[in-house]
Parts: C-alpha cells; sequence; structure tokens
C-alpha cells in the first residue's frame, strides 16, 4: 500500500468512529406529538389581536403595524364605528378587515412595537402548517383574543406568560 493509500484508510476509520460515537449520544430529535417544545421567553410567535378588559376591539385601524411591516404582510380597511356599537370596539374608527399573510410575515415583532393602542402582539404559538394558500392568511376572526368575559379561560390562555397587562 502506497503511502496516501494509508492516509485514505486511516480517514475512513476516523469517519466511522465519529459515526459510532453519535449512536450513544442524545438524540437531538422529540417525538412531536406526544412531546412539546419548550421555547423561550422571547419566541415570536402568531399574531393576535387584543381586547380590553371589558371585550371591545383595541385596534383603532391605525394602519401603524401595515406601514412597520418590512415584508409588507398586514392589509387592513378602516370603518367608522355605527351608534350602538360602543360595546364592540373602544375607538371611534375600527378595523372592518384585517389581514396578515402568515406565508409573507417574517416574525419580526416591528407591528407589535408600532402599535400605540396594544392591539397586537406575537404570541407564543407558532404557525400550523396547513394544505393550502389560503389557509395562511388570517382574517380577523381568526387572530382575536377569545371574549375575556365569554371565555376566561380561553382569554388567559390566548394571554399567555408574555403579554403584559393591559392597560386602558
Amino acid at each position: 500500500m502506497t503511502w496516501l493509500e494509508k492516509i485514505y484508510l486511516r480517514n475512513i476509520a476516523k469517519g466511522m468512529l465519529i459515526t459510532l460515537s453519535h449512536l450513544f449520544k442524545k438524540k437531538a430529535t422529540i417525538q412531536y406529538p406526544e412531546q412539546k417544545r419548550t421555547f423561550s421567553k422571547v419566541f415570536r410567535g402568531l399574531q393576535i389581536l387584543n381586547r380590553d378588559e371589558e371585550g371591545r376591539e383595541r385596534c383603532t385601524a391605525c394602519g401603524l403595524c401595515a406601514v412597520a411591516c418590512p415584508a409588507e404582510a398586514i392589509t387592513m380597511e378602516a370603518a367608522e364605528r355605527l351608534p350602538g356599537e360602543e360595546h364592540l370596539y373602544k375607538e371611534e374608527k375600527y378595523a372592518a378587515r384585517y389581514e396578515i399573510n402568515m406565508l409573507r410575515c417574517i416574525f419580526c415583532g416591528y407591528c407589535e412595537e408600532a402599535c400605540p393602542k396594544d392591539a397586537i402582539y406575537l404570541s407564543q404559538t407558532f404557525a400550523p402548517s396547513n394544505y393550502g394558500r389560503s389557509g395562511f392568511i388570517y382574517k380577523k376572526e381568526d387572530l382575536l383574543i377569545p371574549h375575556p368575559k365569554e371565555d376566561p379561560e380561553g382569554y388567559k390562555k390566548a394571554l399567555g406568560e408574555k403579554v403584559r397587562p393591559l392597560s386602558p
């Protein structure tokens, strides 16, 4: 055997030893449905539209979140509150249509920082998979947090640990 062939065999043996050593190390994968992955406290997941303590929507359709979004994933249309809808919307103007295209969203958190009313925040839930493109366009109904008086358990669960206390 030549000197070059001996080096080659030595390198193959080194590679095999590395492979064998990985058999006895802890596995990096988890068994997903049974085990849930823990995320850090600063994890940015799905966006949620917030409500106040009385269940009214906080969003005033100012459009700052849409302007701040570098991926242009947020679209909204504003509408005026009608008489008798004071229990639904906090301000005179509200978002009649609010959509987030999750295929474009980069989870940067700029929308959360730009909102003056704390109407949107990124939760600790990750975006679920889907089969079609239309399933990734979340409408206002999909993004709204549950009503605090009608569904207090769902409201507390959706708030999570990350959200700061609601302020008027």
